[in-house]
C-alpha cells in the first residue's frame, strides 16, 4: 500500500493522522524509507516495509463506518477472567488497527466497567481505542468531537447484555 503526502491515515496505535512526507532515514547503519505521520502535535515515523499495512491504513469509508457503529450497541462478548489472557486478547484487537476491532474493545470494556472497575491496563486500552475511534469517526462522518462522543455514549447505552 502506498500513501502520498497529505493523505489521511489511521495509525494502529495513535489513530487519525496525516502523511507529512516520505523520507529515507539511516537507522543503525541501514537506510530505509519511512512515512512521517503527523498525529496531533506528534510526528510518528512509520517504516515503509512489508508490515506497513498492519501499521497504517486509510480511513474506513462512510458507508462501512456507519455499518460498524451497530457493534457498539450489540451485546458484549465476555472476556477471559485471567487478566493476562484478557490483556493479550485486547492488545491483539488493538494491534490489528481495524475500526471494527476498536468498536468491539470499546463496547466490551465499557460494559465491563459497569459490572466492576477496570484495572489500569484495561482503562488504558479503552482510552486508546476510544481516542482512535473518535478521531476516525469525526473525520469520516464530518462530526465535531462532542457530536461523536454523544453518539458513542448513546450507542453504548444498554450494552451490559452478554452474548451467548
Amino acid at each position: 500500500m502506498n500513501f502520498s503526502d497529505n493523505d489521511t491515515v489511521i495509525h494502529w496505535t495513535y489513530g487519525l493522522g496525516r502523511i507529512v512526507h516520505l523520507e529515507e532515514r539511516d537507522l543503525f547503519g541501514s537506510k530505509s524509507l519511512y512515512y512521517a505521520v503527523q498525529v496531533g502535535e506528534l510526528t510518528v515515523w512509520v517504516p515503509a516495509d512489508a508490515k506497513l499495512e498492519s501499521r497504517l491504513r486509510p480511513p474506513t469509508s462512510e458507508h462501512d463506518f456507519r455499518k460498524l457503529l451497530g457493534i457498539l450497541s450489540s451485546p458484549r462478548e465476555p472476556f477471559p477472567e485471567d487478566r493476562n489472557e484478557r490483556r493479550t486478547l485486547l492488545l491483539g484487537l488493538l494491534r490489528d488497527g481495524r475500526a471494527e476491532s476498536l468498536c468491539r474493545i470499546i463496547r466490551d470494556l465499557s460494559a465491563q466497567q459497569l459490572v466492576r472497575p477496570l484495572n489500569d491496563n484495561d482503562q488504558s486500552i479503552l482510552k486508546q481505542a476510544r481516542n482512535a475511534l473518535l478521531g476516525e469517526w469525526c473525520f469520516v462522518l464530518s462530526l465535531t468531537q462532542a457530536q461523536a462522543e454523544y453518539e458513542l455514549r448513546r450507542l453504548l447505552d444498554g450494552t451490559t447484555e452478554i452474548k451467548e
